[in-house]
């Protein structure tokens, strides 16, 4: 096949690495990685300009959504069902916990960065709720 045709990418590494991206939009890998594991989470993110859509490929990986605004309020845990699709709304407090041998696709705006996703750290108590 022709690379103008057809562009095949993979990631096996740890963590989160853009795969493709192409003019407004990106689409990563998540990886299981020791900073995700539940007692290492040490705050929470929201994206300011994007959604972010989360898509479990293998594994296990759980989303903690904490509501919108200029804080975090009350942390739901959502355990990610294999192949449905986790659309994280734009300016939703969120982060996630992987398994090891944990697989998820990302899709979000290509410009999502840290100058548009501000990062909260998470209270004593909001890293027991995690847990």
């Amino acid at each position: 096949m022709k690379p103008e045709f057809l562009e095949i990418k993979e990631y096996t590494g740890d963590g989160y690495k853009p795969i493709i991206d192409y003019e407004t939009w990106r689409v990563a890998i998540l990886r299981y990685c020791e900073e995700l594991e539940r007692p290492n989470i040490i705050s929470m993110q929201k994206h300011m300009e994007s959604d972010e859509v989360f898509v479990l490929l293998t594994g296990s990986c759980t989303l903690f959504i904490g509501g919108q605004g200029n804080r975090i309020d009350e942390i739901e845990a959502v355990p990610l069902t294999p192949l449905k699709m986790y659309n994280v709304k734009k300016g939703t407090w969120h982060t996630h916990t992987l398994e090891k041998n944990t697989t998820v696709l990302i899709v979000e705006n290509q410009n999502t960065c840290d100058d548009n996703s501000p990062v909260l750290p998470l209270t004593a108590e909001q890293k027991l709720k995690l847990l």
